[in-house]
């Protein structure tokens, strides 16, 4: 088929034409392609899905096409003849009819060597499948006789990248099913939200039933849309360790720094390049099977790219992302479907089948594949499923699944059990995993003396093995998933995937003896593969593979030692790796099973309760984890006496939750006899020594006593220097505690000096994003404004915060933390509604986990009086000030420094509402007992005599005021400097204020 050739204008210069390109929608990379090359030479292209379903037939489908005005491109492929259950006979006649009425209308790119009707031929296909992009558009051209002289011509727009050049970064897609059917809408919806979402927001869930596709509709969206981005990234969501070792594991492919190696510090990486959009500014993020929203909200990244979760959760409509529902199949999809999937069924069997299985896409996938080599009839197969819906023969059902798919499940695996029994034995022991993937690797490594003896056989026959898996395959009962390595570097088949739905009927009708006997077997499975050191974080990749097969395994339950050991080291893993919510989990369900198998006081109970109180006191459950760390501590004093090492870990770490309470001084006794009775019976340099020693500073820095919470920590840093080293992170944090010290002492220069370098260490050592590397950049920050650098402090500090934010979430302690101290930072340099929003947030946050009484709720309501106050609410801003300077008097009593900063605070805000006399008591007694605790060059003492000199100046004893702020600015000067903000604002009689720092 030949055409006149290009028309060109009346200077001899081609004109613009318009074109059609017809295409399935699987093919639609091709077509958008297509479609910017021939824009970009300066024709105008419509896009038309082919639908024939959408019209009487195929002759007027076709002829609609040509009808629309243009030149006609047809994209050939399989899936083009495929889009409806139309015979060759069918579309040969069509292709003819129409080809014949509509001469020169009509050309072709062909992207398979698969036999097409024959009809094709008068479409003078060109080929495009295997070839470089150059040569692809050159073809193009030339089938549509245009000019070829501007092939790879660019405008300035950018346009999507040839579908035969993978995206830059491609990881772990499910392999693309080559019988997805319809969906069209359903992917029309998602691109759409997609595209509509405002900017930072483009994130929709797929929601719909177990077993309705959303997995296969999210991958063939990768699969279609691929070419319109850099990085396509697919992340299993059923839990949260696996979401977050995978997640981490986009960090070395997006070419970011491992550091540490630490899961926190790559995951944060990754959201912080994502959000940048670099290296790469278009991305698809796609988190698959997630029903628990709480375990992914912290981790969804923001950016101009695309995020994609699946899930059956309708709570996801609250949680800032568009829904898309996945409905069961039209029937029309479950027709054309099924012949897919059993090409011996007519359009008839094909539609009664779907009507009996009520078009519900898994069912149908089983049953379609079963019947494909079945001898079995139609006719015969919905007799028998009637017949057991009928007698209840069918295996237990449940409201999360239709009717009659555990019916149709129970018809196959009967098949299965009489014709293939490796296979039915196979997937029982699956079952025994978690629903999701199943590393095979964990199976491959069976401990041979654990293999049930009907098992034995297949697990030591690769064959045998092999033929069992293909033919789970066969009837989709199991999806398999490969490695993006190449077999040389160690890839290749890695995972099993066994669906939610089909593991639980499965394991539901095992006989309690058999389950038994599997369960066992896969626990000491894992157990087996436990790399055996959690404070390795080379060695995390390993446990976050194995935490989701706990509790299916019985692990919890287990009363074998070497599975509870197992399980303990995972909770160690949980801990180190942050992951606290799932550590709670797992422990307090732990918790209540050991105490009734072993007792209350069995050595387990008791290890378990250190990594069960850890998580508690991390997510700021603190009355718990001190009812919980208390009972063990008394225990062991009372059977072991407070000199015993085991007695001594309990009570110290009964001791940290007391310094979470607010109970300073208990703590401090016990953490300095602790530290004192290792030093005697460990040596005063061994590693558990140096803790303790860094527990003692700790508190006394809480107890206010600044220069003796320094001198040890010093000394605690020079030790871990020496017997450690100086890049350990130990000694690193050692570091962090002496630049706070200084701080808090008003030795800014060398604070900042020493937070400087130590940041640098912390970055060069665990990266930037290690929590570690947060809390010493948190610290910088502080020092940044205590010395004068107001900007670099607000960007310190706002970055700390958005990224505790993101990770932790807004209310836990550590974010609660950061936020106070970026919030006063606002209110003096920044917007201060925002700093009012953020500091009543955090008050709150504050007294719902820690009470009322509590020095951080105390002092926060201070700092949300100063924000009140600069808004002009005098009386109210009083009212907190009083508030606060009442309630750290009695937590803390009258000479604390947090005391005395509620107290100058206080008298300001007494002077500016007009109780001068009250003022000027309270400010000479602040004073008095400022230079007493801190000394008389402290910062807290300076500001302290200045505000008393602005006391004393409003009631006219001018001569006493003079006197006092002189003496405050000589030795402001001295020991900041003159510049320093300090100096120059009480050169300007500018009333000093404290602001009240929760420490970590």
């Amino acid at each position: 088929m030949t055409g006149t050739g290009t028309r060109h204008d009346r200077d001899g210069a081609p004109q613009p034409q318009r074109f059609v390109i017809s295409f399935a929608g699987f093919n639609r990379p091709w077509a958008v392609w297509i479609a910017h090359r021939l824009e970009e030479h300066g024709h105008r292209v419509a896009l038309q899905r082919w639908d024939p379903q959408s019209s009487p037939g195929l002759t007027d489908a076709l002829d609609d096409l040509a009808r629309a005005g243009g030149k006609v491109l047809v994209v050939l492929s399989e899936r083009y003849f495929s889009a409806g259950t139309h015979t060759d006979e069918e579309w040969n006649a069509a292709l003819r009819t129409v080809t014949a009425s509509h001469p020169d209308r009509f050309a072709a790119v062909c992207l398979t060597d698969s036999p097409l009707p024959s009809a094709v031929a008068a479409l003078e296909k060109t080929d495009l499948w295997g070839l470089d992009s150059y040569e692809a558009e050159y073809r193009v051209l030339r089938r549509l006789e245009l000019p070829t002289d501007r092939i790879g011509t660019e405008s300035g727009r950018r346009g999507p990248r040839f579908p035969n050049d993978p995206p830059e970064i491609w990881g772990r897609v499910p392999r693309r099913n080559p019988r997805f059917t319809g969906r069209n809408d359903v992917i029309g919806r998602l691109r759409a939200a997609l595209t509509d979402a405002p900017p930072g927001a483009s994130t929709v869930t797929l929601l719909g039933l177990s077993g309705v596709g959303k997995t296969q509709v999210a991958t063939e969206y990768a699969y279609r849309f691929a070419s319109e981005y850099d990085v396509v990234w697919w992340i299993p969501a059923e839990d949260r360790p696996t979401l977050r070792e995978r997640l981490a594991d986009l960090a070395p492919a997006l070419g970011l720094p491992l550091g540490a190696g630490s899961y926190g510090e790559q995951i944060r990486a990754v959201l912080e390049a994502l959000r940048r959009g670099t290296p790469y500014h278009r991305w698809l993020m796609v988190f698959d099977g997630c029903d628990h929203p709480d375990d992914l909200t912290d981790l969804l990244p923001s950016g101009a790219g695309d995020v994609i979760i699946t899930s059956r959760n309708r709570e996801w409509a609250a949680r800032h992302t568009s829904l898309v529902e996945v409905p069961l199949y039209a029937r029309p999809e479950s027709v054309t479907f099924i012949r897919r999937r059993a090409g011996r069924l007519t359009g008839d069997e094909a539609d009664q089948l779907a009507e009996a299985l009520e078009d519900y896409p898994l069912a149908l996938d089983q049953t379609a594949g079963w019947l494909a080599d079945s001898p079995i009839g139609v006719g015969e197969y919905l007799t028998l499923l009637q017949h057991r819906l009928d007698s209840h023969e069918a295996v237990t059902l449940s409201d999360d699944y239709p009717l009659p798919f555990p019916t149709a499940l129970a018809i196959l695996l009967n098949n299965v059990r009489e014709n293939f029994p490796d296979a039915l034995a196979l997937l029982r022991l699956f079952v025994f995993f978690a629903p999701g993937r199943v590393p095979l690797r964990l199976l491959r490594e069976f401990p041979a003396d654990d293999v049930p003896e009907h098992l034995a056989g297949i697990v030591n026959d690769q064959i045998r093995w092999n033929a069992a898996l293909n033919k789970l395959v066969q009837f989709s009962v199991v999806r398999l998933e490969y490695s993006d390595l190449s077999v040389e570097e160690g890839g290749g088949l890695e995972t099993v995937q066994l669906h939610r739905m089909v593991h639980n009927i499965v394991r539901e009708n095992l006989a309690e003896e058999e389950a038994e006997q599997l369960s066992r077997s896969v626990r000491q499975v894992l157990a087996a593969a436990d790399p055996g050191r959690p404070t390795d974080s080379r060695l995390w990749p390993r446990y976050a593979e194995l935490i989701p097969h706990l509790e299916s395994a019985g692990v919890l339950t287990s009363s074998n030692p070497r599975i509870q050991n197992f399980l303990l080291h995972c909770l160690r893993y949980l801990t180190l790796a942050g992951e606290y919510r799932t550590c709670l989990r797992l422990a307090e369900r732990t918790d209540g099973i050991w105490r009734a198998l072993l007792g209350d006081d069995h050595d387990q109970v008791r290890e378990l309760s250190y990594h069960y109180g850890g998580a508690l006191r991390m997510l700021g459950h603190f009355r718990r984890a001190e009812t919980l760390a208390r009972a063990v501590a008394d225990r062991l004093v009372a059977e072991r006496g407070d000199r015993d090492l085991e007695t001594l870990r309990a009570t110290s770490t009964y001791a940290g939750v007391l310094l979470s309470t607010a109970k300073f001084e208990e703590a401090r006794q016990l953490l300095e006899h602790a530290f004192e009775t290792y030093r005697e019976l460990l040596g005063e340099d061994d590693s558990t020594t140096l803790n303790a020693q860094n527990n003692v500073a700790v508190a006394l820095r809480l107890l206010g006593r600044y220069q003796e919470a320094y001198d040890i920590d010093l000394d605690t840093l020079r030790r871990r220097e020496r017997v450690l080293r100086v890049r350990h992170i130990a000694t690193l944090s050692s570091g962090v505690g002496c630049a706070m010290g200084l701080r808090l002492m008003g030795r800014y220069r060398e604070a900042l000096a020493r937070q400087e370098q130590g940041l640098k260490l912390h970055i060069q050592v665990l990266g930037a994003n290690h929590p570690q590397t947060l809390r010493a950049e948190h610290n910088l920050g502080q020092c940044l404004r205590r010395s004068g650098d107001i900007p670099g402090a607000g960007a310190r500090l706002r970055s700390v915060l958005e990224r505790s934010t993101r990770v932790f979430g807004a209310e836990f302690p550590w974010t609660l933390m950061v936020a106070s101290d970026y919030a006063t930072y606002l209110r003096e340099y920044g917007d201060i509604e925002e700093a009012r929003r953020i500091s009543e947030d955090v008050v709150r946050g504050y007294q719902s986990q820690l009470g009322l009484a509590h020095p951080y709720s105390i002092g926060t309501v201070g700092n949300l009086g100063l924000v009140l106050r600069a808004q002009g609410e005098r009386a109210e801003a009083l009212n907190l000030a009083e508030q606060a300077l009442v309630g750290m008097r009695g937590a803390l009593g009258d000479r604390h420094p947090w005391t005395l900063g509620c107290a100058l605070n206080a008298t300001g805000h007494r002077n500016i509402t007009g109780r001068l006399d009250d003022a000027l008591d309270l400010s000479r007694e602040t004073l008095r007992d400022a230079e007493r605790v801190l000394g008389p060059d402290h910062p807290m003492t300076l500001s302290a005599r200045i505000a008393l000199a602005a006391d004393l100046r409003a009631v006219r004893e001018d001569i006493e005021a003079s006197k006092h702020e002189d003496a405050g600015i000589k030795a402001l000067t001295r020991t900041l400097g003159p510049q320093h903000v300090h100096t120059v604002s009480a050169r300007r009689q500018t009333r000093p204020y404290w602001d009240f720092e929760p420490q970590p």
